[in-house]
């Protein structure tokens, strides 16, 4: 081990706080500028210029949802039975009356069958008992002759009176025996036709569960049927907006599956009563007639809101890197660094920045894929 003397240990300590004093120099003369020495400027590029400021913009209420068909209906069978033929499937169009589906009919035409024998049989009692009591009453019109002239006894026209009547009654029970099976043949018509399950508009079926040898039953969707004749988007928004949302409002909206233009459609439908869990209420607005529309596309709705200030910046300016979006500001020196930002609702060439970018700050307008890192910018 080497000793050092006071003299020597003087020594080396001044030399190390010399060193120390150089290096915090060098850092303090790099970081004069607020950036780091190894961030120097190198050679001048020229680029467009833009200089942000705060601009009045429409304030715009944004509510999301999805489209669907102005009239939608789940078909189901109104009697059980097996399924015999289906004659449709998902994507098809279909006209009102088209049959999609039949049920086994066995049953229900046995059914029609007997209801078909009883009416006969009651029509046949009904004409019987219409003979019967036109008998009935001839006779008695002929005791009345009898009796005025007193050649038969009060108790034989009695009995031929009281024979009248009871003809007649069995004329009464006779037609409403008739008129019952009348209606047990109307109801077993009804039934058989309950068998075949038919399209009650035009329209497109989209989802189809019928599959042969399966048991429908009352109430069991089938088809669902959609009316493409017209679509709305059906968009919540909170309690808080909804006063900002009137019966027959124009509203500007765009379909992400069709593209970024907009589209212009009107409140038709606010529902009053608010979702308990959300909080929300449930705006329906009429879309324009299109082709391409289909239900179950994402939409957004634009409500106006008045005016508001923005930091706007051009689409051109943004750089991207992955998952992120930056642009390339200038410094004191005209340097211009990449600076990531945090951007906002957009329009055709401009997009909102909600952080990262202060008012009256330089940046490059369009660099496209060129690299300015770094470099300092001639403005043109």
């Amino acid at each position: 081990m080497t000793l050092l003397f006071p003299e020597e240990l003087n020594r080396s300590t001044y030399t190390v706080a010399c060193l120390i004093l150089i290096v915090l120099s060098l850092v303090s003369a790099g970081c004069s500028n607020g950036r780091l020495p190894d961030r120097v400027a190198q050679e001048a590029s020229s680029a467009p210029v833009v200089s942000i400021q705060l601009t009045s913009q429409p304030d715009v209420l944004e509510a999301v949802g999805n489209i669907r068909a102005v009239r939608t209906s789940q078909l189901a069978a109104q009697m059980m039975g097996t399924i015999a033929e289906v004659r449709v499937r998902e994507g098809d169009h279909v006209q009102r009356g088209q049959t999609l589906a039949l049920l086994d009919d066995a049953q229900p035409r046995a059914a029609l069958e007997r209801a078909t024998a009883a009416e006969v049989a009651a029509q046949q009692e009904a004409a019987a008992a219409d003979s019967d009591l036109a008998l009935a009453a001839a006779t008695l019109q002929r005791y009345q002759v009898l009796r005025d002239r007193k050649s038969v006894s009060p108790q034989e026209f009695d009995e031929i009176q009281a024979r009248c009547k009871a003809a007649q009654a069995r004329r009464e029970l006779a037609r409403a025996g008739q008129a019952q099976s009348k209606a047990a043949l109307q109801q077993a018509r009804t039934a058989l036709t309950y068998t075949r399950i038919g399209a009650p508009f035009d329209g497109l079926i989209t989802e189809k569960k019928a599959e042969v040898g399966g048991l429908a039953m009352p109430g069991m969707g089938l088809f669902t049927l959609e009316d493409l004749k017209g679509y709305r988007l059906e968009v919540t928004v909170n309690e808080g907006d909804l006063r900002h949302v009137r019966q027959g409002q124009k509203v500007s909206m765009v379909i992400d599956a069709l593209g970024d233009s907009e589209r212009e459609g009107k409140v038709v439908e606010i529902v009053p009563a608010a979702d308990p869990a959300s909080r929300s209420f449930l705006v329906k607005v009429e879309l324009p007639l299109d082709p391409a529309l289909h239900s179950g596309l994402f939409g957004r709705a634009r409500f106006a809101r008045g005016e508001r200030l923005a930091l706007l910046i051009p689409r051109s300016a943004v750089v991207e890197r992955g998952q992120l979006q930056g642009v390339y500001v200038l410094d004191q020196n005209h340097v211009a660094w990449l600076r990531y930002i945090t951007l906002g609702p957009s329009s055709a060439n401009q997009v909102e920045v909600l952080a990262g970018l202060q008012t009256g700050e330089l940046l490059v307008a369009d660099p496209g894929s060129q690299e300015f890192n770094g470099r300092k910018i001639a403005s043109r």
